[in-house]
């Protein structure tokens, strides 16, 4: 399915070009064991998971690490890690399954239709060149009303991070999320959140449902877990 999309006629001539166009997998190569945000940021991370994330859900986190941010008191049905580095995902405890995949080579996601509940993608979207087909798969293995959580802040690698997503502002880069939704189609209508804590690192947060409605008119609800 994602090879029926292409992106590149919707966004100015090297918008997804990188400093570094070597293989993200010698880049990955190597387990960074770090967070890249600070504590604060991070809790209010995983407070915004609490509500949006159903308990019971069957989860899919998307260019994973070895932390996966998720509220510890939590229980899900099942978690599963898709990463660039065997190690990092070794150690993540929350993922009961996991696939190390380049999105970036080959953005088909290597499981079932309507496999999830929902798909996080925690501060690493910057780094997709080919995000309407990762969208457009992602949309695939959610079930109906399954939700796409996409959280960003102002840290990235920026050898690696595409070169549109650093020209834009905080406000801005919501507005190309809700594009990639847009392009991917079958969305409800994308939401933003806001939930920088004061004095910390900004955190952002996009999220969409999956819709039978290509038209997406619908906005997404947060869906308290327990």
């Amino acid at each position: 399915m994602a090879d029926a999309v292409k992106p590149e006629a919707e966004f100015p001539p090297g918008f997804f070009r990188r400093i570094d166009e070597s293989s993200d997998r010698d880049f990955y190569g190597e387990p960074r064991l770090v967070t890249h945000l600070d504590d604060a940021t991070l809790e209010a991370l995983t407070a915004a998971y609490r509500e949006l994330i159903p308990a019971g859900a069957r989860v899919l986190d998307l260019m994973s690490s070895w932390v996966s941010h998720l509220p510890s008191e939590v229980e899900y049905a099942h978690v599963c890690g898709l990463g660039m580095n065997e190690e990092e995902l070794e150690r993540n405890p929350r993922l009961q399954a996991y696939v190390v995949c380049d999105l970036n080579s080959d953005p088909t996601l290597p499981y079932p239709d309507g496999s999830f509940d929902a798909v996080l993608n925690s501060v690493s979207v910057q780094y997709l060149t080919r995000p309407v087909e990762v969208f457009t798969e992602v949309r695939r293995v959610l079930r109906p009303d399954g939700i796409h959580v996409i959280a960003y802040s102002h840290r990235l690698f920026p050898t690696k991070a595409i070169a549109g997503w650093q020209a834009l502002h905080m406000d801005e880069r919501a507005r190309l999320l809700a594009a990639y939704f847009a392009l991917s189609r079958g969305w409800t209508r994308p939401a933003h959140l806001d939930r920088s804590p004061p004095g910390a690192d900004p955190l952002h947060l996009v999220f969409a449902a999956r819709s039978e409605d290509p038209a997406g008119e619908r906005a997404p609800t947060a869906r308290r877990a327990g």
